[in-house]
């Protein structure tokens, strides 16, 4: 079995017992990145119908879940070797307040979903205040 290791030695047995880090592979891969008006992510789903996608945010926490849909036909054969998963696959992030969550957009194109994830413009915390 593999296993990914922290590279702080230190923080090994916290990766593996605090569930921050899983010893198998996630329900499917993403990037993440960011440009200047929004954060991007590209979830791959290979063999999942964009019907059977999911988005939703609560508590300034996006999920995305996906089910992979076995077909039922193939009965008849007998397989020697499965490795392709079937199923729910789940997996959230922490948007917090850094979104603007009102015009999120989603796209889903050959595979892979496409999130847009636009950021919030920053609240002014700071006030002038006149003195009468």
């Amino acid at each position: 079995m593999l296993m990914k290791i922290a590279k702080d030695p230190m923080r090994l047995f916290d990766d593996i017992w605090s569930g921050t880090q899983m010893a198998a592979a996630p329900a499917f891969k993403v990037d993440i990145s960011e440009d200047e008006h929004a954060f991007h992510l590209d979830a791959e789903l290979p063999g999942i119908a964009k019907q059977n996608i999911a988005l939703n945010i609560e508590d300034d926490v996006l999920t995305v879940k996906a089910e992979r849909v076995q077909e039922e036909e193939q009965k008849k054969k007998d397989y020697h070797r499965i490795e392709r998963s079937y199923g729910s696959f789940s997996r959230s992030f922490n948007i917090g307040e850094l979104i603007d969550q009102e015009h999120i957009g989603a796209a889903f194109d050959n595979g892979v979903l496409h999130v847009t994830l636009p950021k919030a413009l920053p609240v002014k915390k700071t006030k002038e205040i006149s003195i009468n």
